[in-house]
């Protein structure tokens, strides 16, 4: 039976509160069919296009089924991408705050003794890349004898992206008795055959949208020539005046030299591409999430998978190189079943690759004429306008949760021998603290962190000032990085 709200399904309190906070209003047709399948423990394959809901899907009932008593990971979600890693590690956890569900992202280009020392503590879900992944494991850092439950997402991206035997081995390697959830927006072979050979008689779901991406979007192709596009570029964006928009280009010289030619027009704008730093890469977009900046000069990095809410315009400056890239590009925009626009650049030489993307969104785009000079300069007073006026910074994903939430610093740590016991009986023994007001406890090195639920945060503060925790007084200060 279909269930059209959260309080129908079997969940904990703490899980519907952060579902609520969250503004979860009520569940998407994927949520519908997956919530109550995978609380049910049965293998489900998923058919659903990128901003169905699908995460929620299955980090719902994860965070219910979890057990918060068991030290070692039960449950792994496989992701093809750094930036996707970090996202779906940050929904989890967010759904999963008031349930205290740890949840540790593992991925290539950070630290691996970080991860090595995170994955020793109390770990619930672990959200990693392939590769990763398996170092961690055949380095037996990653402790995966309570893995009961799998979640393979985007898994024709790691199709194309050539990690279909690295999953394979990560599968081989888990207990068998498991609980195995496969998601993917296409459905290849090589897919098919990997879910008859690994998951037992598993759910079909397929969500077929009533209203596609590439109906909900409004599209336009300019045609160009290569040395004309920032002048073209200019004069759309003027006449545009976007309150958000991601310019795409195919490669990270073509990023950079867009990006420096707005940098002088004074833009608000940021880049990204895979040639930067990760923790750079996530500061932009970070940043770009909540507004800070409105342009973002960006390779395909930025173009799967990656949840940013209202996005007024795509523009592809460079047409990209397969018709299904297009369709994940101008997915940043119409998120959520809302509308969204996004224009395409084509040169003369690329008339082969928009046939490409014609056949396979079934339609063909409509070919606009540039702005008339007299449109871009009646529109240049607005677009100035909005250029030097500081952008509304949004609030954070999350942000609510984290409101009556505060998460402390405590400096000892793993040298001074401090573990998770000492700090939860220091806690309990403050009068009108309980368990349920702890929330997640990471000990590091030479600190420890400590977040404190139900609004308590300054009560904990105040008392932990003048009571010691393993027989001496500590410095404890409030985390203003949390």
């Amino acid at each position: 039976m279909i269930k059209s709200d959260f309080n129908d399904y079997k969940l904990s309190s703490e899980l519907l509160k952060s579902i609520s906070m969250l503004n979860f209003e009520s569940p998407t047709r994927v949520q519908e069919k997956v919530i109550p399948a995978v609380l049910e423990q049965k293998d489900i394959i998923v058919k659903s296009q990128t901003g169905s809901g699908k995460t929620a899907a299955f980090a719902i009932p994860i965070c219910e089924l979890a057990d918060w008593d068991e030290n070692k990971p039960q449950a792994l979600v496989i992701v093809p991408t750094r930036e996707l890693a970090i996202q779906v590690r940050e929904d989890i956890f967010n759904i999963g705050r008031f349930k205290r569900i740890k949840v540790s992202a593992i991925y290539g280009k950070s630290p691996f003794y970080i991860q090595e020392k995170e994955l020793k503590q109390k770990t619930h879900v672990v959200v990693g890349t392939p590769g990763r992944i398996i170092d961690h494991i055949e380095r037996g850092t990653f402790d995966i004898a309570k893995i009961k439950y799998l979640i393979i997402d985007e898994a024709d991206e790691m199709l194309n992206m050539g990690f279909i035997e690295q999953i394979e081995a990560i599968i081989s390697s888990l207990p068998e008795e498991r609980v195995t959830m496969l998601l993917s927006a296409t459905m290849p072979r090589d897919i098919e055959l990997l879910c008859s050979k690994y998951m037992k008689e598993p759910l079909h779901v397929e969500i077929e949208e009533q209203n596609t991406a590439t109906d909900r979007i409004s599209q336009e192709i300019y045609t160009v020539d290569q040395r004309d596009k920032i002048k073209l570029l200019r004069d759309i964006t003027i006449v545009e005046n976007p309150d958000s928009c991601i310019i795409f280009c195919n490669t990270q010289q073509k990023v950079n030299e867009v990006y420096n030619e707005l940098a002088k027009l004074n833009y608000t704008c940021k880049k990204i591409h895979g040639g930067m730093e990760q923790r750079d890469r996530l500061r932009v977009m970070n940043d770009f999430k909540l507004g800070y900046f409105r342009y973002l000069v960006a390779t395909d990095v930025a173009a799967r998978g990656i949840d940013i809410d209202n996005i007024s315009l795509v523009i592809n400056y460079d047409i990209p190189q397969d018709a299904e890239s297009y369709v994940h590009r101008i997915g940043r925009t119409g998120r959520a079943s809302k509308e969204g626009r996004a224009i395409t650049f084509v040169t003369q030489s690329e008339s082969k690759l928009l046939k490409d993307i014609h056949r396979y969104i079934g339609k063909e785009i409509p070919l606009r004429e540039r702005p008339e000079k007299q449109a871009v300069n009646n529109s240049k007073q607005e677009f100035a306008e909005k250029i030097n006026t500081a952008p509304e910074i949004k609030e954070a994903k999350g942000a609510q949760l984290g409101k009556e939430i505060m998460k402390l610093h405590i400096n000892a740590g793993k040298k001074t021998k401090m573990r998770p016991v000492d700090i939860v009986g220091t806690l309990c023994n403050i009068k009108g603290m309980t368990k349920a007001d702890i929330g997640i406890i990471n000990i590091a090195d030479v600190s420890t962190f400590v977040e404190i639920l139900n609004n308590k945060g300054e009560l904990v503060y105040n008392e932990l000032q003048k009571t010691p925790i393993k027989g001496r007084l500590r410095i404890v200060s409030k985390d203003i990085f949390q």
